[in-house]
């Protein structure tokens, strides 16, 4: 696979087999960002669990301290007083069946988070299909399906992002822009980390993560050491 000038003039800061400490693989993240965007930086994180098995599930949200440098829409399911409380809290869309209606009808997807009351999910159930292979399905466990649906609005416009496996059993998130610099990105990193590791499932057998990449939007992956996050 050839690539740009770019990508390759970002692979020659790496040193071909080495595992990088967190600090320094920030460090040389930030300077493979050369594009002319503030490329997103992501972390890829392959786990030793299998995603097939419902007790080695790794799923969860958590607050970025310095956010992900991305302005987040909210849609909020709800009604009544929590519908007020999430149009206080800012949230970009907020009503009931009639955004059921608008979604199925007209395709609209115009919105990064989707909330929702515990009592109104028989009626988001009905957006399953369209919803849940786009990963915008409310649930309890990303702090998505909630009663207090002004701090879930709050949280996710702070750069709250939800973690999970795919088939492949390797989680990827952003964990902010290359124009944040290394301090800030080692700091949503670590806690993103930290995370992970606390949701580790009891079921888990041998070493719990295996490999741990980050990269940039265009650039090349950098390796990091996994001894540092101790699972």
């Amino acid at each position: 696979m050839k690539h740009g000038k770019k990508y390759n003039d970002g692979a020659k800061l790496i040193e071909a087999g080495k595992f990088y400490d967190v600090n320094e693989a920030v460090e040389v993240a930030v300077k493979t960002g050369t594009a002319k965007f503030d490329e997103t930086v992501e972390v890829h994180v392959r786990l030793g669990v299998d995603s097939r098995h419902a007790d080695q599930q790794v799923r969860g949200a958590v607050v970025l301290p310095n956010g992900t440098g991305k302005t987040v829409r909210t849609l909020v399911f709800a009604k009544a007083d929590k519908a007020d409380a999430a149009k206080e809290a800012g949230s970009d869309y907020v009503g009931a069946e009639e955004l059921v209606a608008k979604i199925q009808n007209e395709n609209w997807l115009d919105f990064d988070v989707v909330i929702a009351t515990p009592d109104m999910m028989g009626v988001v159930g009905r957006l399953g299909k369209v919803l849940g292979p786009r990963g915008l399905m409310p649930t309890p466990k990303a702090g998505t399906v909630t009663p207090d649906v002004a701090k879930a609005v709050t949280e996710a416009k702070a750069g709250k992002i939800e973690y999970r496996l795919d088939k492949t059993n390797i989680i990827h998130c952003p964990i902010g822009k290359v124009s944040f610099g290394a301090e800030k990105l080692q700091e949503n990193l670590d806690t993103l980390m930290s995370a992970i590791v606390k949701a580790k499932p009891a079921a888990t057998k041998g070493q719990y993560i295996k490999s741990c990449v980050i990269a940039t939007t265009m650039g090349p992956g950098i390796k990091l050491n996994v001894a540092k996050f101790g699972a």
